[in-house]
């Protein structure tokens, strides 16, 4: 059996947590920036978890992490 190959694009955008959680950064916050509040771009800053739903799929098409 050949080994898995990971998804590049999937992996520079995903890692994982301390508790095996995924990780991921929020979308929206690269350009046309001015009509959105301040409040809103400084929350697009934080990161945030893979919903559960999606969390297999990751997984899937990154089989190293």
């Amino acid at each position: 059996m050949p080994k898995m190959k990971t998804n590049r694009g999937a992996a520079k955008r995903f890692s994982k947590t301390g508790s095996g959680k995924i990780k991921r950064n929020k979308a929206f916050s690269s350009h046309i920036l001015t009509k959105k509040s301040t409040k809103r771009k400084r929350n697009l800053r934080k990161g945030d978890l893979v919903d559960s739903s999606n969390a297999k799929a990751i997984k899937k098409i990154l089989p190293y992490m």
